[in-house]
């Protein structure tokens, strides 16, 4: 059970709706529907009654409504009585799809642990779907996440723009590719690929810029560390955003290469996301304010 399940019910009882609870929250109605349905099940209880017209709180929700008041003033409470001690003990959790993790995530990891000693800092490598839900769930404080210019951002979040990069074909210094000075798309049909999962915005990304035409996919992997690592093996080509490559130490020490895609135009964007919420732990606040100064600093020197 979490704090923000309590605090969504709460809404639903006041506004009278889980609409105009998902309205004020700025949640989907689907989201925040099934964050109740969560709740009822660990409780064990119909909390609302679901009908054509809308959810309201049922009769068993509204019995049960003064315990869960009196469960949030007891956190308010605990907060309060906290202090400075919750500001810079708690873990902070930081969900990404190993974008920039070089430039932008190690530094700012770096900086914000010499600020908050005995803040825990726990970053987890997943795809933006399990990022998404484990921000509107309570699982994560701050995400990181690509999109291709021109893409929704979910209103769901505070979403804030870090970088803006284009794609790179990255390929072993032995390869053929790396002595052209771009490559194209038709390049890469030649070439073993290695793709990212489904899931994953450069996967959308490659199969939009071959528009229907077959890669010889030769691997399949999770995020932009793997495919650099099965690159500087050797084993094919990887497509990624440049400010996922530039500055790696696989650069560096001379084992991968990137090259820009002849014609293309393409943007992407990482975005610093988070739930959109009253209440935001001063740790992660703390936090987000080191990533968009870092981002700051790495835009000015581009």
């Amino acid at each position: 059970m979490r704090i923000e399940q309590l605090e969504y019910i709460t809404a639903v009882t006041r506004l009278g709706s889980l609409r105009r609870a998902a309205e004020e929250l700025r949640l989907s109605q689907p989201a925040l529907s099934e964050t109740m349905r969560n709740l009822e099940r660990e409780l064990g209880v119909d909390l609302l009654e679901r009908k054509r017209s809308g959810a309201t709180m049922s009769a068993e929700g509204r019995e049960l409504l003064p315990h869960i008041v009196e469960v949030l003033h007891a956190v308010d409470r605990l907060r309060a009585a906290a202090g400075e001690q919750h500001r810079i003990s708690r873990m902070v959790r930081v969900g990404t799809v190993n974008a920039a993790t070089v430039p932008l995530l190690l530094p700012v990891v770096r900086e914000f642990r010499a600020a908050h000693p005995l803040t825990q800092v726990e970053v987890v490598a997943v795809q933006q779907t399990d990022i998404h839900r484990a921000l509107l769930e309570g699982g994560f404080d701050l995400g990181l996440v690509n999109q291709l210019e021109g893409d929704d951002v979910p209103a769901e979040f505070e979403s804030t723009e870090l970088l803006r990069g284009r794609p790179v074909v990255c390929v072993h210094p032995d390869s053929p590719l790396a002595s052209a000075a771009s490559v194209s798309a038709e390049d890469l049909l030649d070439v073993p690929l290695i793709g990212m999962r489904s899931g994953y915005v450069m996967h959308r990304y490659v199969h939009r810029l071959l528009d229907g035409r077959g890669p010889s996919f030769a691997y399949s992997t999770d995020g932009a560390e793997m495919g650099k690592l099965m690159v500087a093996e050797g084993l094919g080509a990887t497509v990624l955003p440049d400010f996922s490559v530039i500055g790696d130490p696989l650069v560096r020490l001379g084992a991968l290469v990137h090259r820009p895609i002849s014609g293309d135009t393409t943007r992407v964007v990482l975005l610093l996301q988070r739930r959109r919420a009253e209440s935001v732990p001063q740790a992660a606040q703390d936090l987000h304010e080191v990533f968009v100064r870092r981002a700051r600093a790495l835009n000015a020197e581009a």
